[in-house]
């Protein structure tokens, strides 16, 4: 068993709507069928008992090492605690060869999980040790590695369940929700609009105890030390007990409360500067440690924080007793599970000495031995919800606190006999406020109520009903996909939104190239959907990007196909057929918001079919209003588009709109056919997202495919009086559209210039030339630079077999170089010939043209 290639596919794809890993594997016969490795389930079950039964996802399949492979991965990431369920193994054309899918949460763990699947495979198949305790627990190490941690994770689960899409922008806890002009972003629990200014001020404890004094909100005395002299005068004047802590630290590191003997705060302030050089010294203030949860101008959550303890039983020793608790399984080391171990270091040991005690001693029954005074959870605290008990004015106090400091989410902590009572009737008072806090305590208390604090702030960055989505219009098909992106685009802008475009021309902001090449992946896509300004956006989506990533987003609001025909590009990536082509490119209709639209070609049966498969409605679109697909939509009060008369219509229910296609420029007053398609397909997507009709007739009339605005499609130039036509046509499909529509234009003499590409299969370049030697009176052949992977002249030889026998064709030429085909062709035209050019670099093959037509 070998794998060959594996893929990250992280948006909805062929497989799933789920983020899935995507292995190539290649078995030996003697590994498929499973039967023929006698024991092999036996030994493989022995190793991971918790595997349960193999299966295969159609009943009538045949059991094979990569079944066995695929199932063992999925449920190697399940037994590590990764939400996961989907799995799948497919059979492609090649004997032994395998497309295995399994589902991921974390990518790095999907992908280690699938090499380990391997490995505990091929120890079953050769009966040779697996070390299976040794694999989940690397699974779980590295899953917790990456995973979010519970704080950001908790929003980003809010923002899920709110409809809002997400996209984790880095390793760490930096998170984008929404797309374009109305994303957000957080970085843990921090908003993107808290000011670094707000954050300076938390972080620095005197500067904030000054801010809230001037407020009127209570706090313990105290100032900034310098040396250990200086912390034991500062505790002199303020008054015993102090506490001793880095003046800008977190997360409890380096604190030390309660302390009253000159040793005790010496002490404490060469361990509060192991973590920070400034350190300050207050007053300790009595009673219980709680931390107020303030988002926005609301007190959304309040905890009871206790120190990490633990209680005597008579026999265990303190560090016996400190092993039971973490052995709790919702202690962890870090910030991912709900609790911290308790930590025996050199604080816990100053804190056992003040209580007469040694990691060693042990504690009479029923004695609580605190491990360190102060409460956080991140030093093995535990903590009470007390939400519910907060006193209005204390809460406002709070509030106060934070909006002082001005942080849009802020962990106040408070100390005070009870929360029951305003600050000021106690003699309590905020000790801290905190950036990004921590929200464990919250989520998940060691006792109490749980409480939603990933909404409460995903509330306040969305008001309610908004979901942080922009307009997203998907274009797929075999040809136009460039033509009809462009002009959906062209009618946005004219609706006046800010529209980014990917396309195999470029990626686009506002009519701006900020990307060139083949941009229509999902890579691309996902630049546009950063973009700050962007207020809509159309991407073409190729199928090169579906396959190898599946799509940038999680919906779009409407999804276009142009066609699918006899299909393009088959044969590569185990799509052979154009079934399975079809099945490809459905995948941006499946993915269509339920409150969105497909815009599908009715005059396309494969097409039309995708109709099925979509969650939202359908808008049909083909030049006859009698084909049979639309016209049954039509009557059911169905959205339909179509041609009657010289104008384009649409229709829905009995009401139509029309627009005459004379002024529709890019149809040639309706004779250029496949433009008339593009044309209806880019209306449909228009009145799919609600665009004023006033917009899409001014859009349709305002744009023009020249060069400049669309270049490669359809490029009409004149030259010595005859007509020059560059177009990127590559398939059949494509030479039986631009032979319809130079049928329509006149000329004493037709010539076309042609390369073929060498990805294609022999019979889809040879049908090229044949579909062209019925229309052309002669024939350019020429050789480009790139043959991809075929031999020298291999591809001209094929091009030349596709016109044996033609009916129009007479003259046939062989040309080396692109440019040189151009100027060939261009030297043998005459007033009222046509010429035809079939370009393949597409930039440098127009600035030619441009230059010579120029020139001449």
């Amino acid at each position: 068993m070998d794998i060959t290639r594996i893929r990250a596919l992280r948006g909805p794809n062929l497989w799933t709507r789920k983020p899935a890993i995507e292995a190539i594997v290649t078995l030996s016969q003697g590994e498929r069928p499973l039967d023929s490795l006698p024991g092999f389930e036996e030994r493989l079950r022995q190793r991971f008992p918790e595997l349960g039964f193999l299966r295969t996802t159609r009943q009538s399949d045949t059991l094979t090492l990569a079944h066995a492979l695929e199932f063992t991965a999925l449920c190697l990431q399940a037994q590590a605690g990764c939400p996961v369920t989907f799995s799948r193994t497919a059979r492609t054309v090649d004997p032994g060869v395998f497309q295995v899918v399994v589902e991921y949460s974390e990518e790095a763990v999907g992908r280690r999980a699938l090499t380990l699947a391997l490995q505990l495979c091929l120890s079953a198949r050769d009966d040779t040790p697996f070390d299976l305790d040794a694999a989940l627990a690397e699974l779980r190490a590295l899953d917790e590695d990456v995973r979010l941690g519970p704080s950001t994770g908790s929003i980003v689960e809010a923002a899920v369940n709110r409809g809002i899409p997400y996209r984790r922008l880095n390793t760490g806890s930096l998170v984008q929700f929404g797309w374009g002009c109305k994303q957000r972003r957080i970085q843990a629990a921090e908003m993107d609009c808290t000011s670094a200014i707000a954050e300076a001020i938390a972080q620095d404890k005197a500067l904030t105890k000054k801010l809230l004094r001037a407020a009127g909100v209570p706090v313990p005395d105290g100032r900034p030390v310098s040396s250990a002299d200086d912390a034991w005068a500062a505790a002199q004047e303020i008054g015993l007990p102090v506490v001793v802590k880095p003046l800008d630290g977190n997360q409890g590191k380096g604190v030390t409360v309660n302390l009253r003997s000159e040793d005790e705060i010496r002490r404490a302030y060469e361990v509060a500067r192991t973590f920070r050089d400034d350190v300050m010294v207050e007053r300790y203030l009595p009673g219980g440690d709680y931390r107020l949860l303030v988002v926005g101008n609301r007190l959304v959550a309040a905890a009871r924080r206790e120190p990490p303890n633990v209680i005597g039983d008579g026999v265990s020793s303190v560090r016996a007793l400190v092993e039971q608790v973490n052995a709790d399984p919702r202690r962890g080391d870090g910030h991912a599970t709900a609790l911290t171990r308790i930590r025996l270091d050199e604080i816990a040991l100053r804190t056992l000495e003040k209580q007469g005690l040694t990691p060693d001693s042990v504690p009479e029954k029923g004695r609580r031995v605190v491990l360190r005074n102060n409460a956080n959870l991140s030093t093995g605290g535990t903590a009470t919800d007390v939400t519910g008990d907060v006193h209005p004015e204390l809460a406002a106090r709070a509030i106060d606190a934070a909006r002082m400091v001005g942080l849009d989410i802020c962990g106040v902590d408070v100390v005070c006999e009870t929360v029951l009572r305003p600050l000021e009737e106690q003699g309590g008072g905020i000790v801290e406020v905190n950036a990004a806090p921590g929200l464990r305590m919250h989520l998940a208390p060691s006792y109490g109520k749980p409480r939603d604090v990933g909404k409460a702030i995903i509330d306040a960055m969305f008001p309610p009903g908004e979901t942080g989505r922009i307009p997203i219009v998907a274009v797929t098909g075999t040809n136009g996909k460039t033509t009809t992106v462009r002009l959906i685009a062209h009618l946005l802008r004219c609706r006046g939104w800010t529209v980014g475009m990917t396309s195999t021309d470029g990626v686009y902001v506002d009519g701006m190239q900020i990307d060139s090449g083949d941009c229509a992946g999902p890579s691309s896509a996902r630049r546009i959907l950063m973009h700050p300004h962007v207020e809509a956006a159309v991407f073409e989506t190729a199928r090169g990007g579906l396959l190898r990533e599946g799509l940038a987003f999680d919906q779009a609001d409407v999804a276009v196909v142009t066609n699918i025909g006899m299909g393009d590009h088959l044969g590569l990536n185990f799509i052979t057929t154009v079934d399975d082509l079809a099945v490809l490119k459905r995948v941006v209709v499946r993915n269509v918001a339920r409150t969105g639209h497909a815009v599908l070609n009715a005059a396309d049966p494969v097409v039309a079919a995708m109709a099925a498969h979509c969650p939202g409605k359908v808008i049909f679109f083909a030049r006859d209003p009698a084909e049979p697909v639309l016209a049954a939509h039509r009557a059911q009060g169905g959205k339909v588009v179509f041609v009657q008369q010289g104008d384009l219509v649409a229709a829905e229910d009995g009401v139509e709109m029309r627009l005459p296609l004379a002024e529709v420029p890019m149809t040639g007053g309706g004779r250029i056919g496949f433009q008339v398609e593009n044309a209806l397909a880019a209306l449909a997507a228009g009145w799919a997202l609600g665009l004023d009709w006033g917009i899409i007739r001014q859009g349709l009339a305002s744009f023009k495919t020249n060069a400049g605005n669309a270049p490669g499609r359809f490029n009409l130039m004149a030259y010595r009086g005859a007509t020059v036509i560059a177009d990127y046509g590559h398939n059949p499909d494509a030479m039986r559209a631009l032979v319809a529509a130079v049928d329509n234009l006149p000329a004493t003499r037709r010539l076309v210039v042609i390369s073929g590409a060498g990805d294609r299969r022999d019979e889809d370049i040879r049908q090229q030339t044949r579909i062209l030697g019925e229309a052309f009176d002669e024939v350019i052949l020429y050789q480009d630079a790139c043959q991809r992977g075929r031999a020298d002249g291999e591809v001209l030889a094929l091009l030349r077999q596709g016109l044996e026998g033609a009916t129009r064709t007479r003259v046939i030429e062989e040309i080396r170089g692109e440019l040189a085909a151009i100027d060939r062709a261009l030297e043998k035209l005459g007033p009222g010939d046509l010429c035809l050019i079939l370009i393949d670099q597409v930039e440098l093959a127009l600035q030619h043209l441009r230059a010579r037509i120029a020139a001449g």
